[in-house]
């Protein structure tokens, strides 16, 4: 069919106007898109460049080097080793087992290791380091870097490790580190992002758990390149943290040690405490146990032998302990009688042997009496009956107020692991934890140290050091940070009367010096050391029995405190036997020994002993197992 010209130019007009509307319609979305593509990449350009610079480089943490720990000499308690690692990279190592097997023949890999490294091989993408085995020797890394071309993969690292010189001797005061668990994630309210690092250490127990901010210090950071897989090209930057702070404490490493050697294999504690300042130079607790093991991965066997032993070498009874006190309590219900004028140091009473309470008696330890007693014979003999009586007439709340008084009954802030408050009851209290009345032989118990009245071996050697100085010593164990000294709390007088506390410390002089007094038998020879003192065997058990006649757990405790030099006091000593029997027999010689020792700076002249003694003390001084004084040095870098 043939169109006519007019036909054609319309159809020609009608192609003409659609091809300028899809033209028309093409231009505007290519100058929209233009316009997009300018604001992408000419306004929105530093957006996009800072996104792009943000996948291709990743900021890591760089952990800090952790704190030191000295002791008041200098020796260092905690130091960071230089921890040698293996490393194994998968993608470059080729036949795994194969380079396991070659490298298990160079250095000793136990079954143990080679398990955990395939299976973090397994679980982790192949470019990935894992690590095979630490704290290599020198010998180990020399012998993998001369193999370095039949151990592909293979790479050694330098870290750091934490180790604790002086092994045992320190346990319960240092502590140790390990691992953050995820226990310690739920239960630290601490965003640091350092916790997050794995492998990373923190305290888990004495000063490296309760100073841990102070000794964790501050991460650094450093900035690397990685590709689209996230492999590692190469380092931009680096910032080294800030190293934790160093810390000096007031113990004193010989004469821990020396304390720790002499509680031998008993279930004990000591504490030792400078009467001006309150410094602790000993806080010993036996039997110990090597922190080491801990930070390098304790065996079942070990944990488990630790554990299951009766006398808990894992608890730090210096200052987690809570013991009845016994006879060494009776200097509080003497003072506390004294001050509140119910009794003059000159008035006796009768001892028969016993005190009858309504239809009950009170034993004293002496079955036969001791006849009239004053305030001397009673502190001297140690008499029951005595503070029986006392303790009707100035009653419990007046008794438990002089006992806060001289440090009982409070909880120090030390950093040190469970540190106990001991209790020093009132009627309120007993109200209060057990919906009871306080009955009139609760007191006559709580006189003599037993009932409910508890102290740890700390608050013992403060309450010492309190009567030895007149005044409220609160005891410090960190000296410095980064050589900074911390202030000395407390020493304000105690108010109490001068005359009152000249007959008390006289009375406990005559403990130890004289022949009837019941630690004689332990007493230090020579006017310009002479020691006071009280023992004190507390009972675990209500029924009177004769140790020798129950199982070792059912046994009296015995107790020791003392000072010396009684003319000017230098230091305060407590120490604890568990289930030891006799304070005079268990406690006291081991107090003298310890005393002794702090005193002359060492092992003294046997002089300084009664003339029947020193033969046995000559034996003791050759055998006990005491650290050389120079390898200790040398270990703690001093040397």
């Amino acid at each position: 069919m043939k169109h006519s010209p007019r036909d054609i130019a319309e159809s020609h007009r009608r192609i003409t106007r659609r091809a300028l509307l899809l033209g028309g319609a093409q231009l505007a979305f290519a100058g929209v898109l233009t316009l997009r593509m300018r604001h992408l990449q000419v306004n929105q350009a530093d957006r996009y460049r800072r996104l792009a610079e943000e996948n291709r480089l990743i900021d890591k943490l760089v952990p800090p080097v952790r704190g030191l720990i000295f002791d008041r000499n200098g020796l260092q308690l905690a130091v960071n080793a230089q921890n040698y690692k293996v490393i194994i990279v998968k993608e470059d190592a080729g036949d795994v087992e194969q380079v396991l097997s070659r490298l298990s023949r160079l250095i000793p890999l136990s079954d143990e290791d080679l398990a955990r490294t395939r299976r973090e091989i397994a679980r982790r993408s192949p470019f990935v380091p894992v690590t095979i085995a630490e704290r290599l020797s020198w010998e180990s890394v020399a012998v993998i870097a001369v193999n370095t071309p039949a151990l592909p993969g293979i790479t050694t690292e330098i870290g750091h490790s934490r180790e604790y010189p002086v092994g045992p001797d320190m346990a319960h005061v240092v502590g140790y580190v390990g691992p953050v668990s995820d226990y310690d994630l739920e239960r630290l309210d601490d965003p640091d992002p350092l916790l997050q690092i794995p492998r990373f250490q923190i305290g888990k127990s004495g000063v490296e758990a309760r100073m841990e901010h102070t000794l964790r210090g501050k991460a650094g950071d450093r900035r690397i390149e990685v590709n689209a897989s996230g492999r590692v090209m190469r380092e931009l930057a680096r910032r080294e943290g800030e190293p934790g702070a160093e810390l000096q404490l007031t113990v004193d490493t010989g004469l821990q040690n020396f304390t720790l050697a002499r509680l031998g294999d008993e279930s004990a504690a000591a504490v030792v405490l400078d009467t001006e300042n309150g410094d602790i130079l000993t806080a010993a607790s036996a039997p110990s146990f090597d922190p080491n093991k801990f930070v390098r991965g304790i065996s079942l066997a070990d944990y488990r032998g630790l554990t299951l032993n009766k006398y808990r070498p894992l608890a730090g009874k210096a200052v987690q302990g809570a013991y009845p006190p016994g006879s060494t309590f009776k200097l509080v219900t003497a003072l506390a009688a004294l001050e509140a004028g119910v009794i003059s140091p000159e008035e006796t009473v009768w001892c028969p042997g016993h005190l009858q309470l309504g239809d009950r008696r009170f034993h004293c330890w002496k079955s036969g009496g001791h006849g009239h007693v004053n305030l001397n014979t009673s502190l001297q003999q140690s008499c029951d009956v005595y503070y029986y009586d006392l303790a009707q007439r100035v009653g419990i709340d007046r008794i438990s107020a002089m006992a806060v008084r001289l440090g009982l009954g409070r909880k120090y802030d030390l950093p040190m692991s469970a540190v106990h408050s001991g209790l020093a009851p009132t009627r309120a209290w007993k109200q209060g934890a057990r919906g009871e009345d306080w009955r009139v032989g609760d007191t006559l118990n709580a006189s003599i140290g037993q009932g409910y009245v508890l102290a740890s071996p700390l608050q013992l050697a403060v309450m010492a050091a309190r009567v030895a100085s007149g005044r409220a010593v609160v005891p410090r164990l960190v000296r410095a940070i980064n050589g900074a000294e911390q202030p000395v709390l407390g020493g304000a007088p105690l108010g109490l009367d001068e005359d009152t506390l000249r007959r008390v410390r006289q009375a406990l002089y005559d403990v130890s010096n004289s022949r009837r007094g019941t630690a004689y038998g332990s007493r230090i020879i020579g006017d310009a050391f002479r020691m006071a003192g009280k023992t004190g065997t507390s009972q675990v058990r209500s029924v009177r029995v004769s140790n020798e006649d129950v199982p070792w757990e059912h046994r009296d405790h015995a107790l020791f405190i003392c000072y010396a030099p009684f003319e000017a006091p230098r230091y305060a000593v407590s120490v604890v036997v568990e289930h030891g029997g006799s304070g005079s027999g268990a406690a006291a010689p081991i107090a003298r020994d310890v005393l002794l020792h702090a005193l002359h700076g060492g092992y003294p002249p046997l002089n300084a002993y009664p003339a029947k003694d020193r033969e046995r003390v000559r034996e003791m001084q050759d055998t006990l197992p005491l650290r050389d004084p120079a390898t200790l040095e040398r270990r703690s870098g001093r040397a």
